[in-house]
Protein backbone atom coordinates (compact mmCIF):
# COMPACT_ATOMS: atom_id res chain seq x y z
CA UNK A 1 0.00 0.00 0.00
CA UNK A 2 1.40 3.38 -0.99
CA UNK A 3 1.36 6.37 1.35
CA UNK A 4 1.91 8.88 -1.42
CA UNK A 5 0.66 12.42 -0.88
CA UNK A 6 -1.56 13.90 -3.56
CA UNK A 7 -1.65 17.66 -4.25
CA UNK A 8 -5.05 19.15 -3.46
CA UNK A 9 -4.85 21.45 -6.50
CA UNK A 10 -3.40 19.33 -9.33
CA UNK A 11 -4.15 15.80 -7.99
CA UNK A 12 -0.56 14.74 -8.84
CA UNK A 13 1.75 12.83 -6.51
CA UNK A 14 3.99 15.06 -4.39
CA UNK A 15 7.55 13.72 -4.57
CA UNK A 16 9.64 16.52 -3.07
CA UNK A 17 8.68 19.41 -0.78
CA UNK A 18 5.19 19.26 0.65
CA UNK A 19 2.90 21.72 2.35
CA UNK A 20 0.27 20.38 4.71
CA UNK A 21 -2.48 22.83 5.64
CA UNK A 22 -6.23 22.76 6.24
CA UNK A 23 -6.11 18.95 6.36
CA UNK A 24 -4.80 18.78 2.77
CA UNK A 25 -1.44 18.43 1.04
CA UNK A 26 -0.05 20.69 -1.67
CA UNK A 27 2.94 21.25 -3.91
CA UNK A 28 4.49 24.51 -2.59
CA UNK A 29 3.75 26.27 -5.88
CA UNK A 30 0.10 25.16 -5.71
CA UNK A 31 -0.55 26.36 -2.16
CA UNK A 32 -2.05 29.60 -3.46
CA UNK A 33 -4.46 32.32 -2.46
CA UNK A 34 -8.01 31.52 -3.55
CA UNK A 35 -8.48 35.14 -4.69
CA UNK A 36 -5.29 36.24 -6.47
CA UNK A 37 -4.00 32.71 -7.24
CA UNK A 38 -0.46 33.68 -6.17
CA UNK A 39 1.48 31.15 -4.07
CA UNK A 40 1.34 31.85 -0.35
CA UNK A 41 4.92 32.02 0.87
CA UNK A 42 4.33 33.62 4.28
CA UNK A 43 4.45 31.46 7.41
CA UNK A 44 0.93 32.55 8.30
CA UNK A 45 -2.14 32.81 6.11
CA UNK A 46 -5.85 33.44 6.44
CA UNK A 47 -8.77 31.17 5.67
CA UNK A 48 -12.00 32.10 3.95
CA UNK A 49 -14.66 29.47 3.22
CA UNK A 50 -12.12 26.73 3.97
CA UNK A 51 -9.57 27.94 1.43
CA UNK A 52 -6.25 29.76 1.98
CA UNK A 53 -6.13 33.51 1.41
CA UNK A 54 -2.97 35.66 1.41
CA UNK A 55 -2.77 38.54 3.88
CA UNK A 56 -3.06 41.18 1.15
CA UNK A 57 -6.28 39.73 -0.29
CA UNK A 58 -7.71 39.07 3.17
CA UNK A 59 -7.24 42.73 4.15
CA UNK A 60 -8.69 43.91 0.84
CA UNK A 61 -11.64 41.53 0.58
CA UNK A 62 -12.63 40.20 3.98
CA UNK A 63 -11.51 42.28 6.94
CA UNK A 64 -13.90 44.89 8.22
CA UNK A 65 -13.09 48.56 7.80
CA UNK A 66 -13.25 51.07 10.65
CA UNK A 67 -16.05 53.60 10.23
CA UNK A 68 -13.84 56.25 11.84
CA UNK A 69 -10.53 55.96 9.98
CA UNK A 70 -11.60 53.71 7.06
CA UNK A 71 -8.62 51.38 7.69
CA UNK A 72 -8.90 47.56 8.02
CA UNK A 73 -9.65 46.22 11.48
CA UNK A 74 -7.27 43.43 12.48
CA UNK A 75 -7.75 43.47 16.24
CA UNK A 76 -10.61 44.00 18.69
CA UNK A 77 -13.57 45.88 17.31
CA UNK A 78 -16.34 48.03 18.69
CA UNK A 79 -19.83 47.65 17.25
CA UNK A 80 -21.80 50.84 17.89
CA UNK A 81 -24.27 53.05 16.06
CA UNK A 82 -24.66 50.33 13.44
CA UNK A 83 -20.96 50.56 12.49
CA UNK A 84 -17.66 48.83 13.24
CA UNK A 85 -14.77 50.77 14.81
CA UNK A 86 -11.22 50.36 16.09
CA UNK A 87 -11.32 50.83 19.87
CA UNK A 88 -9.20 53.99 19.58
CA UNK A 89 -11.42 55.47 16.84
CA UNK A 90 -14.70 55.25 18.75
CA UNK A 91 -14.57 58.66 20.45
CA UNK A 92 -16.92 61.38 21.62
CA UNK A 93 -17.99 63.63 18.74
CA UNK A 94 -18.10 66.59 21.11
CA UNK A 95 -15.28 68.96 22.01
CA UNK A 96 -13.55 66.54 24.44
CA UNK A 97 -12.95 63.79 21.79
CA UNK A 98 -12.44 61.25 24.64
CA UNK A 99 -12.48 57.51 23.80
CA UNK A 100 -15.85 55.94 24.58
CA UNK A 101 -14.68 52.31 24.91
CA UNK A 102 -16.22 50.69 27.98
CA UNK A 103 -18.40 53.66 28.88
CA UNK A 104 -21.97 54.64 28.19
CA UNK A 105 -22.61 57.24 25.53
CA UNK A 106 -25.44 59.30 24.11
CA UNK A 107 -26.39 59.29 20.44
CA UNK A 108 -27.70 62.19 18.41
CA UNK A 109 -28.04 62.21 14.62
CA UNK A 110 -25.78 59.15 14.28
CA UNK A 111 -22.96 60.59 16.41
CA UNK A 112 -21.76 59.44 19.83
CA UNK A 113 -21.21 61.79 22.78
CA UNK A 114 -20.01 61.41 26.34
CA UNK A 115 -22.51 62.47 29.01
CA UNK A 116 -20.82 65.79 29.74
CA UNK A 117 -20.50 66.94 26.12
CA UNK A 118 -24.02 65.75 25.28
CA UNK A 119 -25.48 67.79 28.13
CA UNK A 120 -23.40 70.86 27.28
CA UNK A 121 -24.36 70.71 23.62
CA UNK A 122 -27.96 69.51 23.62
CA UNK A 123 -29.65 69.62 27.03
CA UNK A 124 -32.33 72.19 27.71
CA UNK A 125 -30.97 75.27 29.53
CA UNK A 126 -32.29 76.67 32.77
CA UNK A 127 -33.90 80.10 32.46
CA UNK A 128 -32.36 81.03 35.81
CA UNK A 129 -28.70 79.97 35.59
CA UNK A 130 -28.41 78.95 31.88
CA UNK A 131 -26.73 75.63 32.81
CA UNK A 132 -27.97 72.36 31.28
CA UNK A 133 -30.97 70.72 32.91
CA UNK A 134 -30.24 67.03 33.37
CA UNK A 135 -32.81 66.07 36.01
CA UNK A 136 -36.44 67.05 36.55
CA UNK A 137 -37.29 70.60 35.60
CA UNK A 138 -39.96 73.10 36.46
CA UNK A 139 -41.74 74.34 33.36
CA UNK A 140 -43.12 77.83 33.87
CA UNK A 141 -43.22 81.16 32.07
CA UNK A 142 -42.51 79.46 28.74
CA UNK A 143 -39.15 78.19 30.03
CA UNK A 144 -37.50 75.35 31.95
CA UNK A 145 -35.90 75.86 35.36
CA UNK A 146 -33.84 73.86 37.84
CA UNK A 147 -35.96 73.45 40.95
CA UNK A 148 -33.43 75.49 42.95
CA UNK A 149 -33.29 78.25 40.31
CA UNK A 150 -37.02 78.91 40.26
CA UNK A 151 -36.84 81.74 42.83
CA UNK A 152 -38.86 84.77 43.76
CA UNK A 153 -37.67 87.89 41.95
CA UNK A 154 -37.98 89.92 45.18
CA UNK A 155 -36.90 87.71 48.13
CA UNK A 156 -34.87 85.07 46.20
CA UNK A 157 -36.51 82.20 48.10
CA UNK A 158 -37.38 79.11 46.04
CA UNK A 159 -40.98 79.08 44.90
CA UNK A 160 -42.51 75.81 46.02
CA UNK A 161 -46.19 76.74 45.97
CA UNK A 162 -48.37 75.96 42.98
CA UNK A 163 -49.40 79.60 42.70
CA UNK A 164 -47.22 82.66 42.16
CA UNK A 165 -47.47 85.94 40.32
CA UNK A 166 -45.34 87.28 37.51
CA UNK A 167 -43.54 90.62 37.26
CA UNK A 168 -41.39 91.41 34.21
CA UNK A 169 -41.59 87.73 33.20
CA UNK A 170 -40.03 86.66 36.54
CA UNK A 171 -41.82 84.70 39.28
CA UNK A 172 -42.84 86.37 42.54
CA UNK A 173 -43.87 84.25 45.55
CA UNK A 174 -47.24 84.71 47.27
CA UNK A 175 -45.55 86.18 50.38
CA UNK A 176 -43.97 89.02 48.36
CA UNK A 177 -47.18 89.66 46.41
CA UNK A 178 -49.34 90.35 49.48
Amino acid sequence: MSSESICHKCNEVITHRIITALGKTWHPEHFACKDCQLPIEEATFNIHEGEPVCSKCFLKNYSGKCYGCKQPILERTIKALGQTWHEQCFCCDGPCRKPLVGSSFYEREGKAYCKNDFEQLFAARCAGCTKPITENAIVALDAKWHRECFKCKKCANPITAATFTVEENKPVCTECTA
